[in-house]
């Protein structure tokens, strides 16, 4: 599917699409344009002038998380990130992994599990997958959402870790007592 767009100002729908939500520029017809296209990822939108749809319109895929942006035409744009699937099911075999982890961190690590109702393993299989998944502009995937990037916070505060994400280059353990 691709939709066709009403817009009162071409170029100012193809400014905004371009300029503020980082879509690509595909094609323009006319002189002056009163039609064209952007594209970000797999997304297409043709933007008409004055001449298909009604302002206001809402596009949006179902089963995801998402966020609205309207445009400067009253268009409401549903960007949004596939829910997980839990299904089909994917057998697999877990075993032990011998680990020391900063003792601050171990506690925080239980306290997230409980919250989201996981394993520490569980977690930490969640936060390594994640950190495979590129995002565009660069970066990694987070598996966390807001509310749960708030929490952290509290539970950063509740046990003293004050260092910042890239602290375990510095880390070095105490000597061991006697």
């Amino acid at each position: 599917m691709t939709p066709i767009l009403y817009v009162r100002d071409f170029a100012e729908a193809m400014n905004y699409y371009t300029e503020k939500l980082l879509f690509e520029r595909l094609w323009e017809w006319g002189n002056p344009p009163d039609f064209g296209a952007v594209r970000l990822g797999k997304i297409e939108i043709f933007f008409c002038r004055d001449g298909q749809g009604h302002p206001g319109t809402w596009l949006s895929p179902w089963g995801c998380r998402e966020m609205h942006v309207r445009d400067p035409n009253q268009h409401v744009i549903r960007f949004g990130h596939g829910i997980p699937m839990g299904e089909p099911k994917m057998e697999i075999e877990r075993v032990p992994v011998e680990t020391r982890i900063e003792k601050r961190l171990a506690a925080l690590l239980g306290d997230l599990a409980r919250h989201k109702n996981m394993t520490v393993g569980e977690m930490l299989e969640e936060t390594l997958l994640h950190t495979f998944e590129t995002v565009p502009g660069g970066g990694v995937a987070s598996p966390h959402t807001g509310k749960t990037l708030a929490y952290i916070q509290e539970l950063k505060n509740k046990h003293g870790i004050d260092y910042d994400t890239h602290a375990s280059y510095r880390f070095i353990e105490r000597p061991k007592a006697g």
